[in-house]
């Protein structure tokens, strides 16, 4: 029987993705990301965050540093991946990571000075109307 070993997430990175070379050669870039999620509790909106490595394996790892910045949205398609060791004091270590297959790069948001304060306004409206409509 074949196991399910599939994640999607979408957020925004928390630093900047660092790339590296295997003795090999291969490229492997990795960063970190942001996921937000949003519920309603007693009538409040709340926030949960949730943070989550990411490595990219070759030509994808290189798009990946060379486009990719801390701030930029993406959605990451991959799997888990479990590493376990005995650090220096004998005691059992495990780390969980995302290995991506396919990265998607989010739109670049404008900064505050580049955006229209009318077409700001307006994409605020728009988003309170899509919060009320969803119930928040």
């Amino acid at each position: 029987m074949n196991n399910l070993n599939s994640v999607l997430l979408e957020g925004n990175l928390t630093r900047d993705p660092e790339l590296r070379y295997t003795p090999k050669g291969t490229p492997v870039c990795s960063f970190g990301i942001a996921c937000n999620r949003y519920y309603k509790q007693e009538q409040e909106v709340q926030q949960e965050v949730s943070f989550f490595e990411i490595t990219v394996w070759n030509r994808q790892a290189e798009v990946c540093n060379e486009y990719l910045h801390k701030g930029r949205g993406v959605r990451v398609v991959g799997r888990l991946k479990q590493d376990r060791w005995t650090d220096g004091e004998g005691q059992n270590r495990s780390k969980v990571q995302v290995v991506a297959e396919h990265v998607e790069f989010r739109p670049e948001r404008k900064k505050p000075e580049d955006t229209d304060p009318e077409a700001t306004e307006t994409a605020v409206e728009e988003q309170a109307e899509l919060q009320a409509a969803a119930g928040f």
